[in-house]
């Protein structure tokens, strides 16, 4: 039997669910969210990859940070065909409603989608489960992630060797949720206990695998290749839907990986943010992309954080060219999507000449005056910088051999000593951390008496705030009493008319100027 879903309210209008009372069997995105136990009947296997799904081969991966509401429409429109949320943690989901509704945020073109949970306990991932159903069509369990946080957490592939775990972990979601469970796993060194590991999540109630094709050690520098070959021996090992990722930069890579594997989809997270349009086969200017990205956003925000590391990765070549280092510094100092909408069209009215042939591109040329010999010009690119393309790192021998030549250069200079005012010797941390703090010192007392008037708050508030408070407190105030902050650019009700928002945002800075 199962349990009840608690429903979360979203974006869903009066007439919604008047038109949901008219067609409870209807799986019509036009409404949305569907309430879970409203749709049709639970499928599994090939039926839900097939009938809920629509027999995806393009699928965008879930990427801490990366695969937000906007991001996945970008990808929709450009070729992919399923895409997974960002991973969240099953207990913030619970326990934090901010957090909550941010991750709810989505749209009826926004389907379909996999919602991603990390965790360790069987209930509390059933509970942030349950609250989630509603708003996606199938619930994925990250048992891939490599990173410190993850092993720090004990959730993501540092769980792969706790076999009982798992199992009750998956059979306990695939029991009690209307909506099917899926997961995520990295592969072992040894392919036989890869494969026994397959079928045994296959077995507790996992309908979709997603095998990447690089164990738990394989990351950072030391990524290295994918053995698609041990993900072609899992395939052949289960009987539900598969997908591949690892070593995906280029369509053709997908083509292949379909091919040498036999797997039913490819999904990809690096070659992805790369460039978005991947899996239709194009690279766009890197503008292009940006500033379809930056549209999308007007609509549907996402957090400053998200966006600098999106437009990072697609401008990455052309801003290790030494001639863009002033943009390189506006893109980072940029808060707002007009501010980084700016430093795009700077950038494209300095390369489209050369990427519409007026002017021949040759690369920087390395004579220019305080040449740095470590600096990467032009990467040696056989496609041009302003073009969206992946990113390939170091083969993991060539970066041991490159921090071993590192280290016995440091090791050969004369070590630099820092000192505090009193002349003690100090470590650079504690230097730089002292520095931060003079730094802070210094804005508040320059901005005394501007100080945010929650109570037991030091912060300085924002100086367009709406509340006279300061980021983090106008931000709880907001969620708390489901108001929006045009000043800090907070939209809890995530459902307001664009066009009242940019009057009282003109308002507010007229009262500014004003002052």
């Amino acid at each position: 039997m199962q349990n009840k879903p608690q429903h979360i309210s979203g974006t869903m209008t009066k007439g919604d669910h008047e038109e949901q009372n008219n067609d409870t069997n209807s799986n019509d995105n036009q409404t949305f969210p569907i309430p879970a136990s409203l749709r049709q009947p639970k499928l599994s296997g090939y039926e839900f990859y097939e009938k809920v799904l629509g027999s995806p081969k393009y699928v965008v991966a879930p990427m801490v940070d990366a695969s937000e509401l906007a991001w996945r429409l970008l990808c929709r429109r450009h070729g992919a065909q399923l895409c997974y949320t960002p991973m969240y943690h099953s207990s913030c989901f619970v326990k934090d409603i901010k957090y909550r509704k941010e991750a709810l945020q989505s749209c009826p073109e926004d389907r379909p989608l996999l919602f991603q949970f990390c965790g360790n306990d069987p209930n509390t991932i059933l509970e942030a489960a349950l609250l989630a159903q509603d708003h996606c069509d199938g619930i994925d369990i990250n048992l891939g992630c490599p990173q410190a946080i993850a092993k720090r957490g004990h959730y993501g592939a540092f769980l792969q060797d706790e076999w009982d775990l798992l199992e009750k972990i998956v059979s306990t979601l695939h029991q009690h949720l209307s909506v099917p469970v899926t997961c995520k796993i990295r592969v072992f060194d040894d392919v036989d206990k890869t494969i026994r590991y397959a079928q045994m999540l296959e077995r507790a109630g996992a309908q979709i695998l997603t095998v990447h094709g690089r164990t738990r050690e394989q990351k950072g520098p030391l990524t290295g290749i994918a053995d698609w070959s041990i993900i072609k021996k899992v395939r052949e090992s289960v009987k539900v839907p598969m997908f591949a990722n690892g070593n995906i930069c280029c369509i053709n890579d997908v083509h292949r990986c379909i091919e040498q594997t036999g797997v039913d989809g490819v999904m990809s997270a690096e070659g992805n943010l790369q460039n978005p349009f991947i899996f239709a086969g194009v690279s766009p200017t890197v503008w292009d992309a940006s500033l379809e990205y930056l549209d999308i956003l007007d609509q549907y925000p996402a957090p400053v954080g998200y966006i600098r590391g999106h437009l990072f990765k697609i401008f990455h070549h052309l801003l290790l060219l030494k001639s863009n280092l002033k943009e390189r510094e506006d893109m980072a100092h940029a808060h707002s999507n007009d501010e980084f909408r700016a430093v795009v069209n700077q950038l494209r009215e300095k390369f489209l000449p050369y990427h519409e042939g007026e002017i021949p591109w040759c690369g920087e040329s390395k004579n220019d005056d305080n040449d740095n010999e470590n600096y990467v010009y032009d990467c040696n690119l056989k496609i041009p910088p302003w073009i969206c393309q992946p990113y390939y790192r170091l083969p993991p021998e060539e970066h041991k051999q490159m921090m071993e030549e590192k280290v016995k250069l440091a090791e050969s200079r004369e070590k630099k000593q820092y000192f505090d005012k009193e002349g003690n010797v100090i470590s650079r941390k504690h230097m730089k951390k002292l520095k931060r703090l003079e730094r802070r010192a210094k804005v508040l007392t320059e901005r005394h008496g501007e100080i945010c008037e929650e109570d037991k708050c030091a912060n300085t508030k924002g100086l367009k705030c709406e509340f006279s408070l300061c980021r983090q407190c106008c931000r709880n105030r907001c969620f708390e009493n489901l108001v929006n902050c045009i000043g800090h650019k907070i939209f809890s009700t995530r459902c307001y008319d664009k066009g009242s928002i940019d009057e009282k945002t003109n308002e507010v800075d007229d009262k500014m100027e004003a002052e």
